[in-house]
């Protein structure tokens, strides 16, 4: 079965974020993702990157914006293929699907920012439209945040509760060592 790496999201807009002192959760992301690159490229297989570029000047991740760049550990080599998306699904509003389609990939593994946001809509978008999904659990990151009703949720607690919400019903979450082993 043909598989793609989708690279989500890894800009600096995030490493900017984290600067300020936001809570996240899985440090050990960043270079999980890396060893996820470093085996897709060395088997020749499919790496994608997929990139957020906001429309709001004001936004962090707005062309024109220095959170906008790729982190360097993540910045595309040779001809993979980079696709801008305004929205957090990687699929709405790109060729994204026609592209695997027309390589016939059949699988997308996924990675990158953040685990309960872009990194989720591209998995969700990615099993609704038939690929077989397979999300990295210590390969994407989310941070703490406050809900509507005024409760605090950790990052962890939201890492945890996004992994759990496509497991099985999207996908598989799995580990970056067994995505390498597979």
């Amino acid at each position: 079965m043909k598989t793609a790496l989708l690279v989500i999201d890894v800009q600096m807009a995030l490493a900017h974020e984290d600067a300020t002192g936001a809570v996240r959760s899985c440090p050990e992301a960043a270079d999980n993702i890396g060893r996820l690159l470093d085996q897709f490229r060395t088997k020749g297989d499919k790496v994608i990157h997929v990139h957020h570029h906001g429309l709001d000047p004001e936004d962090p991740f707005h062309v024109d914006a220095p959170g906008a760049a790729v982190q360097p550990f993540a910045a595309p080599r040779g001809d993979e293929a980079v696709i801008i998306k305004h929205v957090s699904s990687a699929f709405a509003g790109t060729s994204l699907e026609a592209d695997l389609r027309a390589e016939n990939i059949e699988r997308v593994v996924i990675c990158g920012a953040t685990a309960n946001h872009c990194a989720e809509s591209a998995a969700r978008s990615a099993s609704s439209l038939g690929f077989e999904m397979v999300y990295a659990s210590d390969a994407v990151w989310a941070y703490e945040a406050i809900g509507p009703d005024g409760v605090s949720h950790s990052a962890e607690q939201i890492h945890s509760v996004t992994l759990a919400n496509l497991h099985g019903e999207f996908g598989a979450v799995h580990s970056t060592d067994t995505i390498l082993n597979a």
